[in-house]
């Protein structure tokens, strides 16, 4: 065979193994954004909700999602929709809250903090006013120190301490008269997080570990600055308590099953019932909603409130929460439902307000499902 016709030849297979990989990525893309992925299905998963999910991945940008659905403790399925790995680590924005009111009511079980202290006493830096905030209003975001606007926490350095955070904030003036007013992202969850670290004497990453992460087996769970992505977590002092916790939809998961359980998880006891109860009470009745994030079907609730470190979507005539959650800027969706013993998360990276309306409908198809499907125990 002449060395042209070898070329030719080499050049043909070439080719040809060329367009067969071609082929066999245009297929993975193809079954990643059209066929999910289901793992250990209780009970079989609403088609309505695949195609919803499918929709997402399709058709409003976003890139992949992972859906695990519980009932009572037990995990009913999951779906990883589009191009996700199953160990994927995202940052999820104010879900964080909800882990960092977690840790905040430990320590006030332990004996170590009140949330009706008066800040003052222990942080001297705090004065007049500012020195009667509680840590109930600030996990409440009513201590009058802001909203999200200026992003005040979220600039600062992350390799500061919590302490020097919490006395920038002290040197900034109130906007608003203490416990009048609700404002959501207040900077305030920083001067709690200096009030764990003084009253532990541990780094806020270490008695998050030792309290929640370590005996819920999250080991994929860690706290950063979403601002400041270069920075190593070796080297974060002080992580955005009210947005900067980086984590995996399985880890999120335990935390929520615990939750669910009245702070239960595999039969040992990680925050007690009365914690629960206590975050999951409204604590805004009554208070001027000043500021609230846009997006979405949350918008059409006539009665938002909010708890301590997570959203009460629904009350019940005493102001203790039936449907509680804590949505995050970058698209993750936690909720518990009380009432029919159903919680779950919507994990993923996406602008909220671009696909809440698709997480609303995908959460009431999850919950008609769950209503007509028969649950084994």
């Amino acid at each position: 065979m002449s060395d042209f016709e070898n070329r030719r030849v080499f050049l043909s297979r070439s080719l040809l193994w060329n367009l067969l990989l071609i082929s066999l990525a245009v297929a993975c893309f193809i079954a990643a954004v059209f066929f999910p992925v289901i793992a250990n299905a209780a009970i079989p998963v609403p088609p309505a909700l695949v195609d919803r999910l499918r929709k997402m991945t399709r058709d409003d940008g976003v890139s992949g999602i992972t859906v695990l659905v519980f009932m009572r403790g037990r995990l009913l399925y999951r779906v990883d929709q589009g191009e996700i790995a199953p160990d994927a680590q995202l940052p999820v924005a104010s879900a964080s809250k909800w882990m960092a009111a977690a840790l905040v009511m430990k320590v006030v079980e332990e004996g170590k903090l009140s949330l009706d202290e008066p800040i003052g006493r222990r942080l001297p830096e705090f004065t007049g006013a500012a020195g009667g905030i509680t840590l109930r209003q600030i996990l409440s975001f009513t201590s009058g120190q802001g909203g999200l606007a200026g992003l005040t926490d979220v600039r600062q350095d992350p390799r500061i301490s919590l302490a020097d955070s919490a006395r920038q904030i002290a040197a900034r003036p109130l906007q608003d008269a203490p416990g009048t007013v609700f404002k959501y992202g207040s900077p305030a969850l920083q001067i709690a997080g200096a009030l764990v670290e003084q009253a532990t004497g541990e780094s806020w990453a270490q008695a998050f570990d030792d309290r929640i992460a370590l005996p819920l087996g999250m080991t994929h769970t860690v706290w950063s600055n979403p601002f400041r992505p270069g920075v190593p977590p070796s080297e974060v002092h002080n992580p955005n308590l009210q947005g900067g916790v980086s984590t995996t939809a399985e880890d999120y998961g335990r935390f929520l099953t615990m939750l669910a359980q009245g702070g239960i998880y595999q039969d040992r006891a990680v925050l007690a019932s009365a914690s629960v109860a206590a975050m999951e009470t409204v604590q805004t009745r009554g208070l001027k909603m000043a500021f609230a994030p846009t997006g979405g079907e949350r918008d059409e609730h006539a009665d938002l409130q909010y708890n301590l470190g997570n959203w009460c979507e629904t009350a019940d005539a005493k102001d203790g929460c039936i449907v509680a959650s804590s949505p995050g800027a970058l698209g993750t969706y936690p909720w518990i439902d009380r009432k029919n013993g159903l919680y779950g998360i919507f994990f993923m990276r996406k602008r909220l307000p671009l696909v809440e309306k698709d997480i609303q409908e995908a959460r009431r198809i999850i919950e008609r499902s769950a209503a007509a499907e028969p649950v084994l125990p």
